[in-house]
């Protein structure tokens, strides 16, 4: 374990590895850390900690990105892996995933809570054991069809791409609000966003 450094951050971005999973809803937290650090010039290519990962500076804050490849249900393992190293306290961790809970485009801020029904963050609830960080849900609902599962493992369509960039452009800059102490500001400006007018669409028949 390393010294406890007061400016580290770790953000984490939830998803499954593997190229089968790439553009799927239940990926949109680990896609959402892909744009962040393609924003700030990082590359996400040392593995490690059961996971991705790419550092920097930003904000004049240390970032550890995270992407874990456990698989979803087991990510708890790879964020308190990073965690305990770096002896990040738990009010410097931030999370980002789907869900499918808030409809498309739009985006929730909490700074506690429980994991509904996500299995990433029950996972990282058990392991961290404290509620006590910042979570960024992003919206993918509503569900379409009657299987949970099988939407959030379902690709996202050609005409809902621009809806899903806008919004994990949103994601990125509510992370860098938090980075910038600005917590707060960012819970106000993103949690009262009204999205872009869209929904899911049904596929066009051909």
């Amino acid at each position: 374990m390393m010294s406890r450094d007061s400016d580290r951050w770790l953000i984490v971005g939830l998803g499954n590895p593997g190229a089968r999973y790439e553009d799927t809803w239940h990926n949109m937290g680990r896609i959402a850390v892909s744009v962040f650090a393609e924003r700030h010039g990082l590359l996400l290519s040392k593995r490690r900690f059961q996971g991705i990962t790419a550092e920097g500076r930003i904000a004049g804050k240390r970032v550890l990105l995270l992407q874990p490849e456990t698989f979803m249900n087991l990510s708890g393992n790879s964020v308190a892996s990073a965690m305990a190293y770096y002896d990040i306290a738990p009010t410097r961790l931030i999370v980002l995933y789907d869900d499918f809970d808030l409809p498309l485009g739009y985006l929730r801020i909490r700074n506690q809570g429980g994991a509904g029904s996500h299995n990433g963050m029950k996972s990282i609830l058990n392991h961290v054991r404290d509620q006590h960080f910042f979570r960024v849900r992003i919206g993918i609902g509503p569900v379409r069809g009657n299987d949970n599962v099988v939407f959030v493992l379902s690709r996202f369509p050609k005409e809902e791409k621009e809806i899903v960039s806008e919004t994990l452009s949103d994601a990125v800059d509510a992370v860098e609000l938090l980075l910038t102490d600005n917590a707060q500001r960012a819970m106000e400006r993103f949690n009262r966003k009204s999205p872009p007018q869209l929904q899911h669409k049904e596929p066009e028949s051909d």
